[in-house]
């Protein structure tokens, strides 16, 4: 068991944020009107200039906020008690974290065995915003949702703009126009933000998701919810779909084909946490659509739900659309930096005590025991500790 020992600073705690470096990540860890909160709290904050310009905040912006813009990348890590971002860190940043300082991002701690010693080894604190779990006291820090509410609304609007025709019915002197079909597959936080998306555009929504017991978010949406008996399959603790078998996969494909085939739009968002997305549409199911059709593959990041989509690239199979653009959220990045940047901030604040500037990182709390990875020169967090031994 570890000891309890709080992260205290005597005087003032530095947080620093510093800017993405990841390929065309355009999100911000903070954004000055948290930045403005943390310092009313007895924090200093420091950020690299630039942090905001691709989410439209300037440096200006964060030094009227009370932040320093600092220039020096290696010297801000290095000088930060708390270290926010939204991405990774990359071997450099992470020989630049000072021993006992807390690194907060997405960590990806289930395939980054090397990333997450060498963190441990540099004596830092590591807390994976993928790892908050899906409880009603974490929900303010749930960044995985926050992102993936986002993401479900991009998803339909990339598919508006590749499809050649509109979303509503539409009545006019020259004729009537039929609503676009749109079939949703997997009915998760993005997939009931597509559907609810696509409902308000006026398109004609179907929905399918392995765990029937979202049936009823589904059709409280407005949408039809597709039954495929798949047998025994449910969900985590957590919320998220259990794995199918391969037998089941080719049920689920098989009960698709004929409605994919039908629809105008198809959006995929199955994912499994910390593994490769299942693919669930072949190639067969794609040349079944008509020419002109659009799939969004919101999992392409993941190894991607569908036969032939690439990551950052529009792939043109039989005449039909296949998006597959990674960083959904990075889209509308100024709301998704918001929201990150709220995520951090509720995380923060639900561990620090302003009187004795102590954060307390508790490992006894639940919240504390599922998100931090490292800590004190080791790798704590049982689920990552089981996964790393083979275990």
């Amino acid at each position: 068991m570890l000891n309890f020992r709080p992260i205290k600073i005597g005087g003032f705690m530095q947080i620093g944020v510093p800017k993405e470096t990841w390929p065309g990540e355009v999100r911000a860890a903070m954004v000055p009107a948290n930045a403005s909160k943390l310092i009313n709290q007895g924090f200093s904050v420091a950020v690299q200039s630039g942090l905001g310009s691709a989410s439209g905040y300037s440096d200006a912006e964060y030094a009227e906020a009370g932040a320093t813009v600092s220039d020096d990348r290696a010297s801000l890590l290095a000088g930060s008690d708390i270290v926010m971002a939204v991405r990774k860190p990359d071997a450099a940043d992470v020989s630049s974290l000072k021993k006992g300082a807390l690194y907060v991002s997405f960590l990806d701690p289930f395939n980054e065995k090397p990333l997450v010693e060498s963190v441990a080894a540099q004596g830092a604190t590591a807390i994976s915003m993928e790892m908050v779990p899906r409880s009603t006291r974490a929900q303010k820090m749930d960044a995985l949702s926050s992102q993936a509410n986002l993401a479900g609304y991009v998803t339909v609007i990339q598919a508006s703009f590749h499809l050649p025709k509109i979303m509503p019915m539409m009545m006019t002197p020259s004729g009537t126009i039929s609503p676009a079909r749109v079939f949703v597959i997997g009915a998760g936080v993005a997939g009931l933000q597509a559907i609810a998306t696509a409902k308000r555009l006026g398109a004609r929504v179907e929905a399918f998701d392995t765990r029937p017991v979202v049936a009823e978010q589904v059709q409280s949406l407005g949408a039809k919810f597709v039954e495929i008996d798949l047998g025994d399959t449910g969900q985590t603790d957590q919320g998220y779909a259990k794995e199918l078998t391969p037998e089941q996969v080719e049920m689920q494909r098989e009960g698709q084909k004929a409605i994919i085939s039908q629809s105008d739009v198809v959006i995929t968002t199955a994912q499994l946490f910390g593994r490769p997305a299942p693919q669930i549409v072949g190639r067969d199911m794609v040349e079944s659509m008509k020419p002109g059709s659009v799939i969004i593959d919101m999992a392409v990041e993941t190894g991607g739900n569908v036969e032939g989509s690439v990551m950052n690239e529009v792939v043109e199979i039989n005449g039909v659309k296949v998006v597959g653009q990674g960083n959904l959220p990075g889209e509308v990045a100024r709301n998704a930096s918001d929201m990150y940047s709220n995520n951090l901030l509720n995380l923060v604040m639900e561990f620090w005590d302003s009187e004795a500037k102590t954060l307390n990182l508790d490992p006894e709390d639940e919240i504390i025991a599922a998100c931090v990875i490292t800590r004190d020169g080791a790798v704590v967090n049982e689920t990552i500790k089981n996964i790393y031994s083979g275990g």
